[in-house]
């Protein structure tokens, strides 16, 4: 059996047209008349009259290497995170303080 040649005849097959460049005035006005919003801000945003602060770096060579991951509420997090911030410690340290504190008050009771 005799298997016959796909691409002997390739006639029926044509290359594509080039498509013609549109202007991006007209693509404006498309868009415009189709009802699709700019992209574009309308008023620039003024350079350098936005205030803002430095995050505050909350890196320290401590020495620890261990991890240790808690599921809290939102609000515990904050009042951990903002404890930290008031002593300008790390977190790490406030942890240790509020385990020797547990341990301290805990000792009281027994």
């Amino acid at each position: 059996m005799i298997r016959a040649n796909p691409f002997t005849d390739l006639g029926d097959f044509a290359p594509k047209a080039q498509a013609k460049p549109v202007e991006p005035q007209q693509i404006d006005q498309i868009a415009s008349d189709l009802g699709f919003p700019s992209r574009r801000p309308n008023v620039p945003a003024p350079a350098g009259l936005v205030e803002t602060t430095p995050p505050r770096r909350r890196r320290y060579t401590t020495g620890r290497n261990q991890q240790l991951n808690v599921k809290a509420t939102a609000a515990t997090v904050e009042r951990f995170y903002r404890l930290a911030d008031q002593q300008g410690v790390p977190l790490g340290e406030l942890l240790e303080q509020a385990l020797e504190a547990l341990e301290k008050a805990l000792s009281k009771t027994l």
